[in-house]
C-alpha cells in the first residue's frame, strides 16, 4: 500500500515515479492551508453582510477544513518519523477520521440553521455579496486542487479527503455564486439560500461518511485501496 518504488535498482521505467508530485505533502497541505485561512475572514464579513446561511456554512466549513489541514501536519510528521506500514497509515487515517466528523459537525449544523429559515421565512439575502465571495471561493478552491493535483487522488486517505474537501468546496462555491446571482436578479427568491445550504450539506455529509468508513477500516489495520471511489 505505501509502495517505495526502486527504479534505479531495476534499471527501468517506473510508472509510479514519473507521476510523482513536484512538491512534498507537506509543503502542498501548506499552501492549501494558507489559501483557507485568507479565505475565512471574507466568508464570514460576506454571509453577515448578505444575511446568507450558505455562505456562513462555507465559512464554518472553511474553518473545519484549517483545523483538519492543521492536523494533517501533525500527522504527515509522526508518519514520516514512522514510515513503515501499518504504523504510516494510522495517523493518516486519523487525521482523515477528524476531518470527516468536523465536516459532519458543522453539516448538522448548517442543516438545523436552514431548517429554521424555511420554518420561520428565509430574511432578506443579499445576491451580490454571495456572488462576489463565491467567485472567489471558487477560484481560490480550484487552485487548492490544482496544488495538490491528481496524484493527491491516490497518495493516501489524508491527501485523498484534502483533495475532495477542496473539489467539494469548489462545487459549493458555483452552486451558491448561481443561486446568489438569481435572488440578485430577481430581488427574491430567498429561500433558495437555505435550501441550497441543506443539499450542499448532504453532499458534504456524503463524502464525509464515505470517509468515516474508509478511515475507521484502515484503524482497524485492514488494508485500503486509496484508488477506489
Amino acid at each position: 500500500m505505501f509502495c517505495v518504488s526502486d527504479a534505479s535498482n531495476r534499471g527501468g521505467y517506473d510508472p509510479v515515479a514519473s507521476h510523482a508530485p513536484r512538491w512534498s505533502q507537506r509543503r502542498r497541505i501548506l499552501i492549501v492551508l494558507g489559501l483557507n485561512v485568507a479565505l475565512i475572514a471574507g466568508l464570514i464579513v460576506a454571509g453577515l453582510l448578505a444575511h446568507s446561511v450558505s455562505v456562513l456554512a462555507a465559512a464554518g466549513d472553511t474553518v473545519a477544513d484549517c483545523l483538519a489541514l492543521v492536523l494533517g501536519l501533525i500527522a504527515i510528521t509522526l508518519r514520516d518519523r514512522d514510515p513503515d506500514p501499518p504504523h504510516a497509515q494510522r495517523p493518516i487515517a486519523i487525521a482523515a477520521l477528524v476531518n470527516a466528523t468536523l465536516l459532519l459537525i458543522v453539516t448538522v449544523m448548517v442543516t438545523i440553521e436552514a431548517i429554521s429559515r424555511l420554518h420561520e421565512g428565509s430574511p432578506p439575502v443579499d445576491g451580490l455579496p454571495m456572488v462576489i465571495v463565491s467567485l472567489v471561493t471558487l477560484a481560490v478552491m480550484l487552485t487548492g486542487a490544482f496544488v495538490l493535483g491528481r496524484s493527491a487522488a491516490g497518495e493516501d486517505l489524508h491527501m485523498r479527503s484534502v483533495l475532495i474537501d477542496s473539489l467539494a468546496d469548489a462545487t459549493t462555491a458555483a452552486a451558491i455564486a448561481i443561486a446568489g446571482a438569481i435572488i440578485l436578479v430577481t430581488n427574491g427568491l430567498y429561500w433558495l439560500d437555505p435550501v441550497l445550504a441543506m443539499l450542499v450539506s448532504v453532499l458534504i455529509a456524503i463524502a464525509a461518511v464515505q470517509l468515516v468508513v474508509t478511515a475507521i477500516a484502515a484503524l482497524r489495520g485492514k488494508r485500503v485501496d486509496f484508488d477506489d471511489d
